[in-house]
This record gives structure tokens, C-alpha cells and sequence, in this order.
């Protein structure tokens, strides 16, 4: 199964710390570990919300607001993309994560799985599926 592991922060922390060397070795450290057990697909760090802009619909209109999202409680930072056997086993590996407390009170890692084509049999039709997983390899996996 492949889940996305997303870090997530408060907006009110984000951006108060910069990464040390010693946290950039340790993380590269866990990514080794990651690759080395076969699960790593791809995962990136996101710049502050300060540098993006979220692109709202609501009653049927639509509206942009540019960031920073300090009034969110939480703020996605990083994502990475695994392939595991179990939501358990991605569990197990989120736990050895090294965060490091001068990035905020409270940080946390979401797993989330995603959805595969097959998760959609019996309620697309398989032509609409074929062309979404032709899509889908098209633009790659991460």
C-alpha cells in the first residue's frame, strides 16, 4: 500500500527555525534508513505557507489567498510518499521520525493512503478507471 506521510507544524510556529546541519544529518540519516528498507518513493520539505497562496471554492465562487496561513492550526511542511505492507508499518517507522522541538510545540506526521484505481472498481466504469490510471502514468509517480 502506498500512504503519504505529511510533517505538519502550527501556522503561529512556522518559519521561527531554520534547519540545523545536525538536523539536516539526522534526517538524512532516517531517509537512508527509509530507502534502505525499500519504502522511500519520494518526499519533499515545502517553503512557508508565506510563499504560497491557497486557492479557495466556496458557494460557488472561487478566490485566492496569498499566505502566510499563521491562523491555521496546522501547517503541512513536508511530505513523503512510502510504499509499506500495512498502515501499522508505516506507523512504526513514523514513530522513529527525528523531530527536532525548535520547530514548534507540537509537531506531528498524518499517514494517509492513497487511493489506487481499483480502490474506485464497481463505482467507475472501467473505461473512465483505464484512462485515469493511463493518466496517472503519464505524470508519473512520485
Amino acid at each position: 500500500m502506498r500512504v503519504m506521510v505529511m510533517t505538519k507544524g502550527t501556522g503561529a510556529d512556522e518559519g521561527k527555525a531554520q534547519p540545523s546541519q545536525e538536523m539536516f544529518e539526522k534526517m538524512n540519516a532516517y531517509n537512508e534508513q527509509l530507502v534502505k528498507a525499500g519504502i522511500l518513493l519520494g518526499g519533499e520539505g515545502l517553503k512557508p505557507s508565506s510563499a504560497g497562496a491557497q486557492v479557495v471554492f466556496a458557494a460557488g465562487e472561487t478566490s485566492v489567498v496569498d499566505g502566510p496561513f499563521t491562523e491555521s492550526k496546522e501547517i503541512i511542511a513536508g511530505y513523503w510518499i512510502w510504499e509499506v505492507s500495512s498502515l501499522a508499518e508505516a506507523v512504526e517507522w513514523a514513530k522513529r521520525c527525528p523531530f527536532d522541538p525548535r520547530y514548534g510545540a507540537t509537531q506531528a506526521l498524518e499517514i494517509r493512503p492513497l487511493f489506487d484505481m481499483a480502490d474506485f472498481d464497481g463505482i467507475v466504469d472501467s473505461k473512465t478507471l483505464a484512462k485515469g490510471q493511463e493518466l496517472h502514468e503519464r505524470g508519473g509517480e512520485a
